[in-house]
């Protein structure tokens, strides 16, 4: 079996309560992915690649977050919080992605729509897509663009069940 080898550091002060509670990250025991099946990862780049095309980097990352939550993949939503800041991204809409509904003003009916969306694709065994929840996002997105954001929604969920799957740990992004 192949082995993940993930390290983070603790904070150098002793006196630090937030560095002390910080654990060094011991090996993982599970496979690492992109080692393993080399051609299977590089295909899933590629889809995630095709599906970002012609959508706002934004949007992008408010879906991988909301996904990366309803999933609760700590690895892939810490990753897509850190890029999404990297991006501009404010602290306030970020923290209000999970209780989008109840913050509506935050985001504009385009990210509702791919917010309401994303939830139903991520949560299809509950419900299927609800036929209101995909007319709302036809209605703002023509046909291109609301296939690369379901085929967004597509590869996030595939994200986050590798990393899942393979135990990543949340803050050990090696990009």
């Amino acid at each position: 079996m192949t082995t993940n080898t993930m390290h983070t550091t603790a904070g150098a002060s002793s006196t630090s309560s937030a560095a002390a509670s910080v654990a060094p990250v011991a090996e993982n025991p599970r496979l690492d992915f992109a080692k393993s099946a080399p051609k299977v990862f590089r295909a899933l780049i590629g889809f995630d690649a095709a599906a970002r095309q012609g959508l706002d980097p934004a949007l992008v990352e408010l879906i991988q977050i909301r996904a990366s939550h309803l999933n609760h993949c700590a690895y892939c939503l810490h990753m897509h919080t850190n890029d999404a800041r990297k991006a501009g991204e404010s602290e306030d809409r970020l923290h209000m992605v999970a209780v989008w509904r109840e913050a509506r003003h935050f985001f504009t009916t385009r990210e509702q729509a791919a917010l309401a969306l994303t939830e139903a694709v991520t949560r299809v065994a509950d419900a299927g897509v609800p036929d209101d929840v995909y007319a709302q996002a036809a209605a703002v997105f023509d046909d291109q663009e609301l296939a690369h954001v379901l085929a967004l929604i597509f590869t996030i969920n595939t994200w986050n069940r590798v990393a899942l799957s393979t135990a990543k740990v949340a803050g050990t992004d090696e990009r």
